[in-house]
């Protein structure tokens, strides 16, 4: 009948219908206040006590002018959302707004406690009550917490700041000072830009769908970050899992501001590293969070897939195609593989629902059904040297309500305790938009995960799987969500990911296998845990652009095995120019996979193999250059491979901005979307239509352009033809002479 958070849904951009705002009111500020109420509440009353006074009564009025994010991509009050998975969140959204009382408190101050509860009456006469909340005002003061500092510090004097309200304190922040020729890079994924000097921004693991350029939000955040350009590298890691924010010189240049939730004891770690150069500085970043663990060579190959590819009939049709068209291909992911109510069984599989994990003898596959003969289909790829990798989700469906095998493990979750929990001991339903009210199991726990895991093991063990896409990870909101390993959700929630690609790597190496996992969110200490690719985007150049800025970044993070879905992998079809140019450019990152959303199996067909492109765009250089560059990457595979050896070993990353090798130079500033792979490659993007030739600054050195063989001077700019064919990509001398025979197209791969 009606309801009230005072932290609402706990979606770290936006505000809900229900909520405090703000949920942390600071001394000198009033609140409003939310409550949401059925349509038969015909008024609704705050009782409101300060100190343990007689309460007064406030009277709420209905509705309210959204506040927060609200932004595509979200399901905030207010703004568009761009359909998918969303659209039917926003409409839950508008409609709670129209359920909602509001109230503005008086002010706060600091030293007193306030107390309110609210009083909804209904036509009848009935009468319904919600229980006390409290809330103290914040003040910012140079006491309160305990910053515990590793390395050379280098806070400046006077500027360490704490927050604190009446039950502890909540929040530290401090300064460091930046040089004029210094350049920050870091804090995990970031689509905005490589350098964020000028930049305000935050960390909080987050699945903003699409559009993640615009708002400066990221699936994989670091509390890191890397500054070079001065005389020698240095960088910081928060050890926290808590949110963090960041002004990079935005509000006073030459100065960073650091901002860090606390726990109540109000204690920070900050450690300071140092070195020579940027991989000394990851190195030592590394130290903390785990290092990354080498893959096998096949997960350079490329990498195929389409949310569309539901029966096997299809699967082998669309690798008929790839053989066909010459067009090698080294990974097939499979999502829609499954019943999509356990992610553990093959859709049309018959079976009886167990307590214990299955194996494939308890499965039926019909003749005429969608998988008749899963065991068959992954022997059959392994005889055409393509591994296989299927799509999972971490959560436990309830909607539709729960049936067979789900009903099982939905009762295995709750009566085991396995599941993440609310702050009462209530088992956490998924407050996000994607698998609404989805359980989702505690991976904290060592026992959880065994038990998540071991119904898929037959799937690696008898299926023969070679690895899982290990998508979703961000589902968890709430600060007062509680988790097994003692953690609440503001310290908890951005582990979630981790522990996610960790349990499915432990079960590949169980099994015996690499532990290739293929996920988008993450968080510090994601680095030993499998690939990542950049989550999901339209078929647009800007988000190309931002694509690449997000490879960049997450390797100066630690992040070695990298790709996106080349081109986007949402909305029409991109047009031929920038899938070939996507193409070219992924071609030269550490994994190369295309991929193609859901469309509910209406025309035109989406997918974004290149014979569609092709039938889509009526251009017939797509499937000729496309198959040029796939078999390009088939020779590039051993130096690549050998080259991600060295970056887990501890040097530099394979996809690395040129502030790696060359932090020296200023003029490499005015080329952020250049990258080298590996010690010798040194890759042009082509990032914007109708382009025949592009500037590209080579750094000091001698370079051969690897199209022509011929020989280029660095330290200046210079401008290089850009075919569709050959994308602009030159090569360090003194490497050239084992690289050429990569570069001709009769070598062996």
């Amino acid at each position: 009948m009606i309801r009230h958070r005072p932290y609402g849904s706990g979606h770290p951009y936006a505000d809900s219908e229900d909520q405090r705002v703000p949920a942390r009111p600071l001394d000198g500020e009033s609140a409003e206040l939310r409550v949401r109420a059925a349509a038969s509440v015909t008024a609704v009353v705050c009782e409101w006590a300060v100190d343990g006074s007689t309460p007064v009564e406030l009277p709420l009025t209905r509705g309210y002018a959204p506040t927060g994010a609200g932004t595509a991509g979200t399901a905030g009050a207010g703004g568009a959302v761009d359909g998918g998975h969303l659209a039917a969140a926003q409409a839950r959204a508008a409609r709670a707004v129209a359920g909602t009382w509001t109230v503005r408190t008086p002010a706060l101050r600091a030293g007193h406690r306030y107390a309110y509860r609210f009083r909804a009456a209904t036509a009848t006469g009935a009468t319904r009550s919600t229980r006390w909340f409290e809330v103290t005002a914040a003040t910012w003061s140079d006491a309160g917490g305990k910053l515990e500092v590793t390395g050379a510090d280098r806070i400046v004097p006077g500027s360490v700041r704490w927050l604190a309200d009446g039950d502890g304190p909540l929040r530290a922040r401090f300064e460091l000072a930046l040089a004029p020729d210094e350049h920050v890079v870091g804090f995990g994924e970031r689509f905005d830009a490589v350098d964020q000097r000028g930049r305000a921004l935050d960390a909080v693991v987050f699945e903003q769908y699409k559009a993640q350029g615009r708002h400066g939000r990221t699936y994989l955040p670091m509390p890191y970050a890397l500054v070079t350009g001065g005389p020698a590298s240095w960088g910081w890691h928060l050890r926290t899992s808590r949110r963090t924010w960041y002004d990079v010189g935005a509000a006073r240049p030459g100065r960073i501001a650091v901002e860090a939730e606390v726990g109540r004891d109000g204690v920070l770690e900050v450690r300071f590293l140092g070195g020579p150069r940027p991989a000394d500085v990851l190195r030592a970043f590394l130290d903390d969070t785990g290092r990354p663990a080498e893959l096998p060579p096949w997960v350079f190959r490329l990498w195929a897939s389409g949310n569309e590819w539901n029966t096997q009939e299809r699967v082998l049709a669309e690798l008929d195609r790839h053989r066909e068209h010459d067009v090698p291909v080294g990974v097939l992911v499979i999502e829609a593989w499954s019943d999509e109510s356990t992610f553990t069984a093959f859709r049309g599989a018959r079976y009886e629902p167990s307590e214990e994990p299955h194996r494939l003898a308890d499965y039926t596959f019909p003749a005429d059904g969608p998988w008749p003969d899963p065991k068959g289909l992954v022997d059959e790829l392994h005889r055409r040297d393509v591994k296989v990798l299927l799509w999972q989700i971490p959560l436990q469906k309830t909607r539709p309500h729960p049936r067979h095998q789900a009903a099982v493990d939905a009762r295995q979750l709750v009566e085991r305790g396995y599941g993440v929990r609310e702050a009462d001991g209530r088992p956490y339903r998924n407050r996000g938009w994607w698998f609404p009210l989805a359980l989702m199991p505690d991976l904290s726990s060592q026992e959880v995960r065994d038990w998540w895991t071991a119904k898929r093991r037959y799937l690696v063990e008898e299926v023969g799987i070679d690895g899982f896409k290990t998508d979703g990870g961000e589902h968890a909101w709430g600060h007062d969500l509680r988790y097994a390993d003692g953690r609440d959700g503001s310290a908890g929630n951005a582990l979630f990911p981790v522990h996610y690609a960790r349990a499915f790597g432990d079960l590949l190496r169980a099994c015996g296998k690499a532990p290739v996992t293929f996920s988008r969110a993450g968080f510090a200490g994601s680095q030993p845990h499998g690939a990542f690719w950049a989550g999901d985007e339209d078929s647009t150049w800007a988000a190309f652009r931002a694509s690449i800025r997000a490879g960049i970044t997450a390797s100066a993070c630690g992040i070695v095995y990298w790709g996106w879905d080349l081109a986007g992998f949402s909305g029409p079809v991109p047009d031929a120019e920038l899938y070939l140019r996507a193409a070219g450019a992924a071609t030269f990152m550490p994994i190369m996979q295309y991929h193609s959303e859901f469309n509910h199996h209406r025309t035109p067909v989406r997918d974004r193999t290149p014979w569609n492109v092709a039938a889509q765009t009526g251009d017939e250089r797509v499937v000729p250059v496309f198959g040029r560059l796939a078999r390009l990457r088939e020779r590039l595979v051993p130096y690549l491979a050998g080259q991600a050896r060295a970056a887990v070993a501890g040097g530099a990353p394979l996809m690395r901005g040129l502030f790696f090798d060359h932090p020296d130079d200023p003029a490499i500033w005015r080329h952020p979307l250049q990258f080298k792979l590996g010690d010798a490659l040194l890759v042009v993007p082509v990032t914007e239509p109708g382009v025949p030739e592009v500037p590209a600054y080579l750094p000091e050195g001698a370079w051969v352009d690897v199209w022509t063989g011929r020989g280029l001077t660095g330290g200046r700019t210079v401008t290089l033809p850009a075919p569709l064919d050959r994308p602009p990509v030159l090569c360090a001398a003194e490497h050239w002479s084992r690289l050429a025979p990569v570069f001709s197209e009769g070598a062996p791969p």
